[in-house]
């Protein structure tokens, strides 16, 4: 199983330009690292994570959603990407998120969503990809607007 999508950061339309600001890659990297090391931020986030910086760019976290705890792995590529890695559970396949800052064009900049079952999905987890594809670009979505609030209150 294989999901992606891009969403527009910085738009080369001087309409979006006005209607939104800019980021620079330095404002929407500090953004997404904060994702890694403060995930509960963010809306749907954890309600507390652990975050350790194990080696330059890899990050090893526990996340804890009430009495679920998951653990992953980040590998930040700075300015470039980020490569979450979940650590598999019982009866879970885990799904490996890659997050890409593209730039396709002068004035233009999207971040690329890659979702990767690391094994085959079985015949039941199957039956819900459509939710889970609509569920993580709503969440990708709400972590955009999440970082555009921060961009305009000088967080970033």
């Amino acid at each position: 199983m294989r999901f992606e999508h891009l969403i527009e950061i910085n738009s080369p339309s001087l309409a979006m330009q006005m209607a939104a600001a800019t980021f620079t890659r330095e404002q929407l990297w500090r953004g997404l690292m904060a994702k890694v090391q403060t995930p509960e931020r963010f809306p749907l986030g954890p309600e507390r994570s652990e975050c350790d910086e194990v080696a330059p760019g890899l990050f090893s976290r526990t996340l804890h959603f009430g009495q679920l705890q998951m653990q992953d792995k980040v590998v930040a590529a700075e300015l470039d990407s980020l490569v979450f890695t979940p650590q598999a559970m019982p009866e879970v396949t885990p799904i490996r998120l890659t997050i890409r800052i593209e730039e396709p064009q002068a004035q233009q900049m999207v971040l690329r969503f890659v979702y990767e079952a690391l094994a085959e999905l079985s015949a039941e987890e199957a039956l819900y990809n459509g939710y889970r594809h609509s569920a993580w670009l709503a969440n990708d979505r709400d972590m955009v607007r999440t970082l555009r609030e921060w961009l305009a209150e000088g967080q970033l």
